[in-house]
């Protein structure tokens, strides 16, 4: 692999900012980070609440800011937002806004633009993606400049949960994502879909001192190796998502550095419960015993991650941790696939994708291992473009990726009838009426125990198989500083580059 790579090696194509080292020292302004990510394609875009891919979470996340955010221990925190009040019976979230913050026209956000925000994320004639969690919202009331209302239909305990999400964030009244504006540390400058985007130091930014950027641009690349080559030849300054694989030779240049995280993220393949074969129960379990959920941490993940037992939100205080941990069983899967009308075996096909780095892996890796039980998997393997594109949330059995989130958010966004990402198309009554009953719950405690019979459910019946929880692991030159470990499974610090600085002392 090490002679793979060095084959690769491009001309340099260094940053002067290369020259400075010292990223201990004290912070310093000016540069450009060069930053490349896999994953993009001709859907790009710069949409405020409409991202799909990784390259369009991190342009959103410089350019845009929600009331609340999930910092890098997942905690959740203020950002546009000072105070989220909720009343007794949860139904009213009154928010204060931040003061003195300005969208990078200059113009002062105020609570109209907040009521605006809103509006055009759950405009029933073209919901964005951060709809669905806002389901029970019946109106935003702004009450001043500086303060509004969230009026809820229905009690939810978790409101302040959906609020703290990236695809909200707060753009003026006549927003144009053509020409977008918002609050974040960097303002557009140009964006190429599938190629680059480039954007400048915010000057009116609300942070004091930050950014310490002058420029931040982002970078496509079609796959891991391009991606990696980039940064040995110098071409980029920082890449997100590294294949873990590769972690030990990409650590052994002494001038780069690896950043890892542990997170929540997972990276599930989607069974279509309403489609044969997986309208039967007994296919989805059978195929979820098929797993060697070591092996294949092993195998993709070259061992740095965590189990998964087939439910998401592993920090969330109501995951189910008494369950047992689902293992490969591959007499039981045979007997079940039997029992399902399958003695003989059966056939499927796996769309994959380099939609996520390990996403082809994984999937090579469980047809492999599938086939012990009878289980032929005939992988399709197609671009990002068109995995997202018209056939995406159709495929019988595919793949998807979703960073960290809390359980109710994550359900709103993809396992409800409502859901914006419902790959699985569940729709389970029993199911629904826990999570309507959980969302409505202020005391913790039972809120907790809601949800776990939820996830119970979803981990008798659900159609994903969650074979593990992939630590994140990133790679930067070490002049780069500023960048550090983040749960939430966003990479490189959760995009947060407001805060990464080039270099310190010349050297």
């Amino acid at each position: 692999m090490a002679i793979g790579l060095g084959g690769l090696l491009a001309a340099c194509g260094a940053n002067p900012a290369a020259v400075l080292v010292n990223p201990d020292g004290p912070p310093q302004r000016g540069g450009r980070l060069r930053v490349g990510l896999a994953g993009g394609g001709a859907v790009d875009s710069l949409d405020a609440h409409s991202s799909v891919s990784t390259t369009d979470i991190a342009r959103v996340v410089n350019l845009y800011e929600p009331l609340l955010y999930r910092d890098e221990n997942y905690e959740l925190k203020p950002l546009l937002a000072t105070r989220v009040t909720p009343s007794a019976d949860a139904r009213v979230w009154t928010v204060d806004l931040r003061r003195g913050v300005k969208f990078h026209d200059g113009r002062p956000m105020t609570g109209r633009d907040v009521a605006a925000s809103f509006r055009r994320i759950v405009n029933p004639d073209d919901p964005k993606s951060g709809a669905a969690a806002l389901a029970i919202l019946d109106e935003v009331a702004v009450l001043g400049e500086h303060r509004v209302e969230f009026r809820l239909s229905s009690p939810s305990a978790t409101f302040d949960d959906s609020l703290g999400q990236y695809t909200l964030g707060i753009v003026p009244e006549d927003y144009d994502p053509a020409g977008p504006v918002g609050t974040g540390p960097f303002k557009y400058r140009s964006f190429s879909p599938g190629r680059n985007s480039v954007f400048v130091r915010n000057e009116h930014y609300w942070r004091e001192g930050e950014p310490y950027l002058d420029e931040l641009e982002i970078l496509n690349f079609s796959d891991d190796d391009s991606l990696i080559n980039a940064l040995l030849s110098t071409q980029v300054d920082a890449i997100g998502q590294i294949p873990l694989a590769l972690l030990e030779v990409i650590e052994a240049d002494p001038r780069i550095s690896i950043l890892k995280s542990e997170t929540g993220a997972w990276m599930p393949f989607t069974m279509r419960v309403d489609r044969p074969p997986f309208d039967d129960v007994r296919v989805r379990q059978a195929f979820r015993l098929a797993v060697d959920r070591e092996q294949m941490i092993d195998q993709v993940l070259s061992g740095n991650g965590s189990l998964g037992n087939d439910m998401y939100s592993p920090f969330d205080p109501g995951y189910p941790s008494h369950l047992p941990q689902r293992v490969q069983d591959i007499a039981q899967a045979r007997k079940l696939l039997a029992e399902a009308g399958y003695a003989d075996g059966l056939t499927v096909e796996l769309v994959t994708a380099p939609i996520q780095s390990g996403a082809v892996e994984a999937a090579q890796v469980f047809a492999q291992q599938a086939a012990a039980a009878g289980i032929t998997v005939k992988i399709r393997q197609v671009d990002t473009t068109t995995f997202f594109g018209d056939s995406y949330l159709k495929w019988d059995f595919a793949q998807d990726f979703y960073y960290t989130r809390n359980y109710l958010p994550q359900v709103a966004a993809s396992t409800l009838p409502t859901a914006p990402f419902n790959e699985t198309h569940w729709n389970h009554p029993e199911f629904n009426a826990l999570i309507e009953q959980a969302t409505g719950t202020v005391d913790a405690a039972e809120r907790n125990a809601l949800i776990a019979k939820a996830m119970e459910i979803e981990y008798n019946e659900g159609g994903y198989i969650i074979w593990g929880h992939a630590n994140q692991a990133d790679a930067y030159q070490q002049y780069v500083a500023g960048l550090v470990p983040n749960r939430t499974g966003l990479a490189l610090s959760g995009f947060e580059f407001r805060r990464v600085w080039l270099g310190g002392t010349p050297s």
